[in-house]
């Protein structure tokens, strides 16, 4: 499933109080967790993220103390006695199997020993499998049983929706708009310490922020560090082209450049998106009937995501929306 489609399934469960336990499975750096945190947040609820990797069974199980003669179990604090909350048993099978039997009875019954979760409580655990080259414990069978098992894929859209919301660098955004096939490229065998994720692109965002004055032969050997040197090799070259293009700023100001590329127009358009401002979008709708179909879909999509409020507002948007309707989907 890709991320809008986890999110989507996640926020119809935050709103039943027997839901059922998820497990999302997915390869390193996919933003597991991230759509997790993300649900939370969008749905007003509380989010606890537990690693069991670094856990000891009574960590989770909590330690038992004497009252009136007999052991109360006392879970940890960590837990919600209230509210609506999200549990997130991250890094779930890193744990070893005495650690994954602690979460058995709060994946299935919700409970752990006294202590009950707060019914509009969900429990999702997340993990890689064996073959993402991570160092697994084997899953019991009926552990496995207790919950939903979703793949979680990596999707273009649904990054670049997200990391215009997140106020990603905007060099990046494009570039992984022009390069889709870079925003994920990871083989176990090669034993890489640096490779494209969009947890790797994210910090590459921070890096080009960040760089304070850094030199463009130190930033350039950070992201390799980051993302791989391949990759970053592809985004200097892109930065490169770049400089030979007419200037976003110009295309705002009224210049019409249309790039007949449709990757090269993708990353315009991105671009285009990321730095118009409200006052601007009406300049952006008409623009984008300059470049190919799929392309002036995409603008709009992406200025709704950005501020749909200031995007039918404008004066443009009714003619535009009517023309384009039978491809927003």
């Amino acid at each position: 499933m890709r991320p809008k489609e986890v999110s989507a399934f996640l926020k119809s469960l935050t709103h039943y109080s027997k839901a059922p336990a998820v497990f999302i499975w997915g390869p390193p750096g996919v933003g597991k967790s991230r759509v997790c945190e993300q649900v939370a947040r969008e749905e007003n609820m509380g989010f606890v993220d537990l690693r069991l990797a670094l856990m000891d069974p009574t960590d989770l199980r909590g330690i038992p103390v004497p009252e009136n003669g007999k052991a109360q179990w006392l879970a940890p604090s960590a837990l919600p006695t209230e509210g609506r909350w999200i549990i997130l048993l991250d890094e779930f099978n890193l744990a070893p199997p005495l650690v994954q039997s602690s979460a058995y009875q709060l994946v299935l019954d919700r409970k752990l020993g006294e202590y009950t979760l707060p019914k509009e409580c969900l429990v999702i655990a997340a993990g890689n499998k064996t073959e993402h080259g991570a160092n697994t414990f084997k899953m019991a069978m009926p552990l496995r049983n207790r919950f939903v098992h979703i793949d979680f894929e990596t999707h273009i859209d649904d990054w670049r929706e997200w990391a215009i919301r997140n106020e990603i660098e905007s060099e990046v955004v494009e570039f992984i708009s022009f390069r889709p096939d870079l925003l994920f490229q990871f083989d176990p065998r090669r034993q890489e310490n640096a490779f494209p994720t969009p947890r790797s692109w994210e910090f590459t965002s921070q890096i080009i922020k960040s760089r304070n004055g850094l030199g463009e032969e130190i930033v350039q050997k950070v992201i390799e560090g980051t993302v791989g040197a391949g990759a970053a090799t592809e985004l200097k070259s892109y930065r490169q082209m770049k400089a030979n293009l007419p200037s976003i700023d110009s295309i705002l100001k009224g210049e019409d450049y249309a790039p007949e590329q449709a990757d090269l127009a993708c990353a315009v358009a991105t671009a285009l998106v990321i730095r118009a401002n409200a006052d601007q979008f009406d300049r952006v709708l008409r623009y984008s009937e300059k470049l190919q179909a799929e392309i002036t879909v995409l603008i709009g999509k992406l200025l709704a995501v950005k501020d749909k409020q200031s995007l039918m507002k404008c004066s443009y948007w009714a003619t535009w929306s009517k023309k384009h309707y039978g491809l927003i989907g």
